[in-house]
């Protein structure tokens, strides 16, 4: 399905599961899935069998965010993508479908960029969502320097997130952030990475830092790359855990 974001000014599609049965004025909480670079909103769906999850009384909602970190870039006034989705999706998916309307019943899962965005919201806007599971983050984006192998995505990162050492870019950095965020408000942490990824070591230090500021948090490893194997082998813990929490959360 599609809707207008007033933010980006354009039709935007996202796909929606919700359980097969629903009981009448009955109401779910949602849950928002962010793809990874080069991927689109399909990704969720087509790679993995997350669709399940909507039989355990859930909404499962997949947005498109092209490659824009799902950030507002700092370089192109028009790509508003975090506006688009915490503001423009959140209100469109609220009012089609039957949706609870509160943080305690909103969480945000993300693989490599979409996990990026996940750390991102739940540092900066702690109000929206009660859980963030965040599957092989890029963490270090905004901390990655000029290289002529990869000038073309410096050049993206640039747009989006500013000029390096720039006071926007530094706003946009989690291990900037991870320093000053309330950890009593931030939402429950669930991050993974695998171990032969180049990103396991940024986000072991990430999770260090967690640990350090007493954030609630959890951190898992497998043996796996940056791609769809390992994210479907983290799915069921991730899951688990945000089901356990939602439990906690309505008893």
């Amino acid at each position: 399905m599609t809707f207008h974001s007033a933010a980006l000014g354009r039709e935007m599609p996202y796909r929606a599961f919700l359980p097969a049965n629903l009981a009448v004025g009955q109401q779910l909480p949602v849950v928002y899935l962010l793809h990874g670079g080069g991927g689109s909103f399909r990704d969720w769906s087509n790679d993995s069998d997350v669709a399940k999850y909507a039989q355990q009384g859930i909404i499962l909602v997949m947005p498109e965010g092209n490659s824009s970190y799902f950030m507002n870039a700092v370089e192109v006034a028009q790509d508003k993508y975090e506006d688009y989705i915490t503001q423009d999706l959140i209100a469109d998916v609220e009012s089609r479908f039957p949706a609870k309307k509160d943080r305690e019943n909103r969480a945000i899962i993300g693989v490599s960029m979409g996990g990026f965005a996940t750390i991102e919201y739940a540092l900066t806007r702690p109000d929206l969502f009660f859980f963030a599971g965040a599957l092989s983050p890029a963490i270090d984006v905004p901390g990655r320097r000029f290289s002529v192998k990869h000038i073309e995505q410096w050049w993206r990162f640039r747009r989006i997130f500013g000029p390096m050492g720039s006071k926007e870019r530094n706003a946009r950095d989690p291990f900037v952030m991870v320093q000053s965020a309330n950890p009593g408000a931030t939402p429950y942490i669930y991050l993974t990475v695998g171990q032969k990824e180049p990103l396991f070591g940024p986000n072991r230090r990430f999770a260090a830092r967690l640990k350090q500021r007493m954030f609630s948090y959890e951190f898992h490893t497998e043996p796996g790359g940056h791609d769809w194997t390992e994210w479907n082998a983290q799915i069921p813990g991730c899951f688990t855990s945000l089901l356990t929490h939602l439990s906690q959360k309505t008893n």
